[in-house]
Formats: structure tokens, sequence, C-alpha cells
């Protein structure tokens, strides 16, 4: 038996970073450059609203003390989402992966940090590959013994990314969100979908183009990355399309979000149609590893036995990668 999700879960905070609100911060922007740009209208931050009003987060390091939710609380209230479709409790976790762009702590591990806000006692490690780091932990479990595994794991992936940003610098301000993701996956239970594929490859000649320090501020090299995104998000569509993709089968596309203008171009480069894309950047913004999963948790209730999903993510690194998510119940009911 292969990887099979028994549940998926996501989190956003409810203070709402509009476009309207970094107009008032006079850097630069406005709703219609935003739109134009990156097609993001809004996203959620755990930071309060008065805070990046007042400092913009000039010192990152004050963030974390600043939030009114921890990362590690983020992560748990997505994994106790999961963890409830999947009909598992705390109790049952035999292992708990996390990992993302920014954890709240270097040591102990973001999971450590996450599984005593759940009251797991349990394994516990990250697997950090910046905003790919869920689809990395997707590929390193599709790598183990599944006999070595226990029967309930849970991967996270918690993600405060407007910490790290400075709200001084438009273009990095327009992008990000906070969110978090959690799935429940098994080797030995059926579940209601089953990850049939993954890959995970990494450039580190391009190290410099995605940072955030320690200690400071995200910064990219924009057009770089922008360029690189589409282009691979593109090839490990048609890869997984051409390996995968069967006639009775419905193929939807869920990319990473890091802005809405760049998932159209991959759509139009890939000829995907509009109701096989799904996305929530437009009001969630870029939440990192947490991003393209947080789609398909939202719209849990809605996917069917018929449906497979492309996921396509990148991240610092540069590493890119992909899985191929097979729907095989729905309601409960056995295919």
């Amino acid at each position: 038996m292969g990887l099979n999700l028994l549940g998926l879960g996501h989190f956003h905070p409810a203070n709402e970073i509009t476009n309207r609100f970094l107009e008032d911060l006079d850097i630069g922007t406005s709703d219609e450059w935003i739109l134009e740009r990156t097609g993001i209208h809004a996203r959620r931050t755990a930071l309060p609203l008065d805070y990046i009003r007042e400092t913009r987060n000039r010192d990152p390091r004050a963030a974390t003390e600043a939030a009114e939710i921890s990362n590690a609380q983020a992560g748990a209230r997505a994994a106790a989402m999961a963890l409830a479709r999947a009909g598992r409790s705390a109790s049952d976790v035999g292992l708990l992966i996390g990992g993302g762009c920014a954890p709240d702590t270097v040591t102990p591990a973001e999971a450590c940090n996450i599984a005593a806000e759940l009251g797991v006692e349990a394994p516990c490690l990250d697997i950090a590959s910046a905003c790919s780091s869920f689809i990395g932990g997707v590929y390193m479990l599709s790598l183990m013994d599944p006999t070595k595994l226990p029967e309930t794991i849970v991967l996270v992936t918690a993600e405060p990314m407007t910490g790290t940003v400075d709200y001084g610098d438009r273009s990095s301000a327009v992008l990000w969100g906070d969110g978090a993701l959690a799935a429940v996956f098994s080797t030995r239970e059926r579940g209601r979908a089953t990850v049939v594929a993954s890959t995970l490859r990494t450039d580190p000649s391009g190290r410099d183009k995605v940072v955030i320090p320690r200690l400071g501020h995200f910064r990219q090299e924009g057009r770089t990355v922008q360029s690189f995104a589409i282009r691979k998000a593109s090839d490990l569509y048609l890869a997984m399309q051409e390996t995968w993709e069967e006639d009775d089968r419905t193929f939807h596309f869920i990319g990473h979000q890091a802005n809405l203008r760049m998932l159209e171009s991959v759509c139009r480069r890939c000829g995907i149609p509009e109701d096989r894309h799904h996305s929530n950047v437009a009001f969630f913004g870029n939440t990192g590893g947490a991003s393209s999963g947080s789609v398909i948790s939202q719209n849990w209730d809605k996917w069917t036995r018929r449906d497979d999903i492309c996921v396509v993510g990148l991240g610092a690194g540069l590493t890119w990668g992909s899985y191929l998510l097979r729907f095989v119940e729905d309601d409960g009911a056995p295919c």
C-alpha cells in the first residue's frame, strides 16, 4: 500500500492586510498596481495591524513576540482539523514532521513546538525546503520503507511569512500572507486519496536568489525567480499530465500560490482550462509551503473519486517539486 491521505487541514489568521491597508502605508503602491502585477486583493497575518502600521516590521526579531498567535499554534490548529477529518486523535500520531520557510525557533525543531501544542508524544523532526517544504515532506515519506513507518503520520507546514517582511518595501509587502497546512498520512490504512507520484529537485547554484536571513528580512531577485517559477511549474505539470492523466478521470492543477499572474501564465503555457485550475492566492497571498495544499483543504468536501490533482511547488534553493494526489473515495464510500 502506498502513501495514503486520511485528512487535510488548514489555518489562516483573522487579521487581514488589504490592498487599501498597504496603500495607506504610503510605500508607493496602490490597489491597481498590486492587482495588475500579482492579482492579490488581500492576505492574512498573525501580526496586529497596528504593529505593522507603526513599526513597518523594521526589526523582524520583534515579530515573533508581537504575533497574536504563534507559528506552532497555527500549525497545531491546521493539524487538529486534519486529525478530525481523518478520525484520529493526538494519541494516534506516531510521527510528526514539520518544516517551512521561517520557523519561530531553529532549535528546537518547529515540529516539537507543534507537537507540544497538540499534546502529541511521538518522534518529531523538521524537513525544511522553503516554499517546497510540504512537497519535500511528501517526497521523503514516499522514499521510506512503509513497513518501518508508524500507522499515523502528521506532516505540518506552518508559515509566519508576514513576520519576515519589510513593510517599507512594496515588492515584498504585497506578496506574503501567513498560513498553515497539515496532512494525516498512513501507509497501512486507506484514506480518501493516495499519493501516486512525487518529485523533488534542487539547483544549489540558485541558493542566493531567494533568502531569509536568520534574523533578517525576506529578499529575492523577483524577475529571475518568477521566470524560473513559470518555467519549472509548467514542466512539472506537463510531465505529470503525460504520465498520469486518464480519460475517465478529471486532471486538476494547483500550483504554488506565489501570485495569480504567475499561475495564469502557467495555465496559458500548458493549456489548462479555467475549471481545472484552483487557487486561493487572491485573498490569502503567498503562504509559502502551506499555499498549494491549503487550496485542496479548503475544497476538501468537493473532491470526488474521479479527481486527480497535480500539485506543483517551488522554493528557495532553488528547489522545485510536485506530487499527484488521486482521490479514491468520497463520502466514506468504498471505491
